[in-house]
Formats: structure tokens, sequence, C-alpha cells
């Protein structure tokens, strides 16, 4: 009889630890971190590798040379240092993305003349496998804009198409978004159009993993896009943005649930903030309207039809580890009971 009830509470204290265990399986929050390597002293554009968790790839704004450096959250250490070979000597680098294909696009997009400069570049070179020091042979793209020279901080390359956007600065003619060509060419310049105006100072921009968000921030804050159509078609909100000295780059974590601001200087924090509502991706699941790689629909995937919300909520509540656990705690315990009964009996 003991040996039966000793069973039934051993089962049953089992089954509680693993509906706990299920239930506090989410993955650690991002946390904040500073860079150490005292040669990044402007760190002005930062994306999450795609190839190796927990790494971040900077670089410094100007008067540096061809240099990208991955970072490791965990440490503040430079793990990798990349040497760009056959770019020239960069003028004022500014943005940095990863494309779907796996590339590292890096954006020598800034203008410190106010917009006089003809033309400005674009360099892209596969993310490398192994992260050690090592130099790559880039490519190099000419880039100009339709309506003449601007000066831009903010490249981000969609992460469904891999189409290229610029945001300029906001100058007497104010921000404007710019789309580059369906494809980058080699062959002359790559001309990028005007998309739509932005009522912001903005100094950098990231898509979400999923393409359906597009998030933009300037010194002290920060707007989020819903995107659709090759465009950003609502305005779901300011974000709040850490303060810091000049802040100068974002981008969003692999999962896309937080983003990571970071700043300029010596010694320059890296700071997490997690999204919430209608500003988590919709690959999240965040809002109830999900649409699993939703994306630019500018000749690739878009959003689809989202499902019924209730359809969806049973179905995940019955494959849910934490309530099938409950319930057979449940069972144990009424066994327990049961056996106890007859006993006394």
């Amino acid at each position: 009889m003991r040996s039966l009830l000793c069973a039934a509470g051993a089962a049953g204290v089992l089954l509680v630890a693993s509906a706990a265990t299920a239930v506090a399986a989410p993955a650690a929050d991002p946390e904040p971190f500073t860079i150490k390597d005292q040669r990044i002293t402007e760190s002005s554009g930062l994306a999450a590798s795609r190839a190796h968790p927990g790494i971040y790839w900077t670089h410094n704004d100007s008067d540096d040379g061809p240099y990208i450096y991955a970072v490791d959250s965990r440490s503040g250490r430079t793990v990798a240092t990349v040497t760009m070979r056959g770019v020239g000597d960069p003028r004022d680098v500014e943005a940095i993305s990863v494309g779907p294909d796996g590339d590292l696009y890096v954006g020598d997009i800034g203008d410190n003349l106010d917009g006089s400069w003809d033309h400005v570049w674009i360099y892209r070179f596969p993310e490398p496998k192994e992260l050690r020091d090592r130099t790559v042979t880039a490519t190099q793209y000419d880039v100009k804009y339709a309506d003449g020279p601007r000066n831009a901080e903010a490249m981000m390359v969609h992460p469904k198409t891999g189409r290229v956007y610029v945001v300029s600065k906001k100058e007497d003619r104010g921000a404007a978004l710019y789309a580059g060509p369906e494809r980058l060419s080699t062959s002359g310049p790559n001309v990028f159009r005007r998309v739509s105006g932005i009522d912001m100072w903005v100094t950098d921009g990231a898509f979400s993993p999923d393409g359906t968000r597009l998030m933009l921030r300037s010194y002290f804050g920060g707007r989020m896009y819903r995107w659709e159509d090759g465009r950003p078609k609502d305005d779901i909100g300011s974000v709040g943005v850490p303060i810091q000295g000049q802040g100068e780059s974002v981008t969003f974590t692999p999962d896309g649930r937080t983003l990571m601001f970071g700043s300029e200087g010596a010694d320059s924090r890296v700071e997490p903030v997690g999204l919430s509502g209608r500003q988590l991706p919709e690959s999240t699941s965040g809002d109830g309207s999900a649409t699993p790689g939703g994306g630019d629909k500018n000749g690739s995937e878009g959003p689809g039809d989202s499902s019924d919300s209730s359809d969806s909520s049973d179905s995940s509540e019955k494959s849910n580890p934490a309530v099938t656990g409950i319930l057979v705690i449940g069972v144990a315990i009424a066994a327990i009971l049961a056996i106890r009964r007859r006993g006394r009996r």
C-alpha cells in the first residue's frame, strides 16, 4: 500500500517539475553589452549575425579603413576583424545589414559635405563561416539617387527580396526612403528612387527578420512601420530609444522580438529594447494576426491571410506541454486519493 502511495507521489512530483519546466522554457532576454575594442570609437552600424548567435557586426564611421568587426555580445570583445579588399578607400561608412543570401552589405553612404558627392558606395561579401581575422574580396557597387546627391546614414536589405533601401537624413528637402534596383549591378551606377518621405532625422534603420516591420531611429527617438508592397504602409508608433551619447545604430535580434540600439564613442553601450503588441513582427504572433514568412511584395512573397484567431488559440492550447502536464498531474492526484480510500476500507 505505502509503496503504491510513494510511487504515485513521486510520479506527481516529477510531473509537477516537468510542467514547471515547460512553462519556464522561454529564451533569456538579450543583455546590454559594452563594445570593449579600443579601435571601435565611432560604431555607426549594427547587424545581428545570422550565422553566429550572439555576434554583432559593426564598423567605424570614417577615418578607419575597410574594416568590419565581429563583437561577441556575451563578452563585448571583438572575435574577428574582416578587412575588405578591392573597395578603395571608404569615405563615410554608416550602415551594415545582412541579406537573405547570407551576405553582409556595408553602406559607405554618408556624405559629410551635405550631399555634394555625385555617388556613394555599397560593399558586399559573404558572412564568414568561421570567426577569425581574415581578408575578403568585396564587391563594390556605385550608388546614385534619382533626385540628386543625398547624405544618408541608414541602409537596410530586405530579408526576403534582397532589395536594398536607403533613408536620407533630414535636410532642406526633407528625409526620404529610397529603393535600389531589384538587383545591384557592377556594370554601372545603381539608381535609387524615392519611395516615400520620412519625417525624422534618421541615423539608422533595420528590417525585422521576417520583413514585415521597418524600424527607423534618430538620435533620441524611433518609429516602427508595417512593411508591405515595398513601402512602409502604417506608422505603428514610436519606440522607446535608450538615452545614449550619440545614438547611431539599430538592429533586430534574430528572433525579431528585441531591438538592439548602439551609439558612437569609446566603450559604447549596446542596449536592448523589447517589443510588444503590434510592433512585434508578424511571424512572432505578437498581435494575434501572424503571417509567418510575410514580406516585401516586390516580386517576392508577401503576408498571407490571417487564420482565425480562435482556431489558432485552440490548437496551441491543445499542444501546450504545460497544459498537458497539469492534466496528467490531476489524474495522478486522483489515483492517489482513490488508493487511500481503498486502504481505509
